[in-house]
């Protein structure tokens, strides 16, 4: 199906083509990335000297002011040219886009960190520990924020923190003894005390450098201890998290545009055309086309609800529903596009086993495809009783 039909603005249409400008630079780079297990340094920064960087901050602060509609739109597209490069900007682009949203820090604060995002910086949340498994489902850190006469003493370790190699500041969490409750605390790159160990070693997304961030006798000013969170967790899901899942869909649509190429121009000499001629591989597309245009209208469909001020409060198990839909169906995509492509999908310098390897990744990423069916059987049984009590 075409993205076309999701296009609204001309602005959206001219970062299109702006974003394409990287497009052959980006794919040439994808295996190298990938079998080194290096970090895109280049392309991260070639994506700050075009201010994509910054477009989830507001116009009036010196950025693009896109919504997550916008956002979504751009992000897709990026992943399918390299995902490790997409998945470690979407990070920064999600957690500005929140932090500008609801306005949680200091407003002093937030003009100041405003700046070094126009400028340029970019961020991700450490909050990942193994000890406590992942964050939403409720661990408590065991990173420690200790007060002192100057401010702020903190010590632990952060694990899968995304980008850790180019990353300008870590929006890190820590337990505060003081006060029983968890902190964010922004912490920058250059900080004594702050080293990054290079643990990230696995099959998938091999690029993000989602290394150890390791934090030693931090020392920090009172004024970095930047939010304290309502919600338990010290974790939040929220509209802006849909740039997670965008990035698999673009790792989908990249798949597709290999299978199909490849079934229109591949030509063995026991037939008279090419392989997509074939009934079972026209099956095998179709099947692919379907479950993209699910995964793409699910995921914009989320999208446009939360940016309507009408819909957004009725917004609440579909941004889980869009990961849900938008993950599995792209594993669905790769798989089949690699059953149609057959064994050569599976040499080293094929692109669908990589995709196939940073597709799996998005099962890993918040929420959990367990956690999202549990909240919507528990909303659903809630409505059913609610109902109940109504009617007697």
């Amino acid at each position: 199906m075409s993205k076309q039909l999701f296009i609204k603005t001309t602005e959206q249409r001219q970062w299109l083509e702006k974003i394409a400008t990287l497009e052959e630079t980006f794919k040439s780079r994808s295996q190298q990335i990938d079998e080194l297990g290096s970090f895109p340094h280049e392309n991260i920064r070639a994506l700050r000297e075009i201010g994509y960087t910054k477009i989830t901050l507001p116009k009036q602060l010196g950025g693009e002011g896109f919504t997550i509609y916008d956002a979504v739109l751009l992000h897709e597209t990026l992943a399918s040219y390299d995902a490790s490069t997409a998945l470690t900007i979407g990070w920064t682009l999600l957690t500005v886009g929140d932090l500008f949203e609801h306005e949680e820090w200091e407003p002093a604060m937030l003009q100041k960190f405003a700046q070094e995002v126009a400028n340029g910086a970019i961020i991700n949340r450490a909050v990942s520990e193994f000890a406590m498994g992942s964050p939403t489902r409720g661990g408590r850190p065991t990173t420690t924020a200790k007060k002192t006469a100057e401010g702020w003493l903190i010590n632990g370790r952060k694990n899968y923190t995304t980008g850790a190699p180019e990353l300008d500041y870590f929006l890190t969490s820590a337990w505060i003894e003081e006060q029983e409750k968890i902190g964010f605390f922004l912490i920058p790159h250059k900080a004594k005390g702050v080293t990054i160990d290079e643990t990230w070693d696995v099959i998938a997304m091999r690029g993000t450098g989602s290394h150890d961030l390791v934090l030693q006798n931090v020392e920090l000013k009172p004024s970095d201890l930047v939010e304290i969170p309502s919600y338990s967790t010290g974790f939040k899901v929220n509209g802006w998290a849909l740039l997670v899942p965008a990035t698999y869909l673009g790792i989908a649509q990249a798949a597709r545009d290999y299978a199909v190429h490849f079934a229109t121009t591949h030509k063995p000499n026991s037939l008279n055309g090419p392989i997509s001629d074939l009934p079972n591989v026209q099956a095998l597309i179709g099947e692919i086309e379907l479950a993209l245009a699910t995964a793409r209208f699910t995921l914009y469909g989320a999208a446009e609800a939360y940016i309507n001020p009408t819909r957004k409060q009725f917004v609440q198990q579909e941004l889980n529903i869009a990961k849900h839909v938008v993950t599995n169906n792209a594993l669905q995509i790769v798989d089949k596009a690699m059953r149609l492509v057959g064994a050569k999908s599976l040499q080293r310098n094929n692109p669908l086993q990589r995709y196939y390897r940073d597709v799996r990744a998005g099962l890993h990423n918040p929420p959990m495809d367990d956690m999202t069916i549990k909240k919507l059987a528990e909303a659903a049984i809630q409505q059913a009783k609610g109902e109940t009590l109504h009617v007697n």
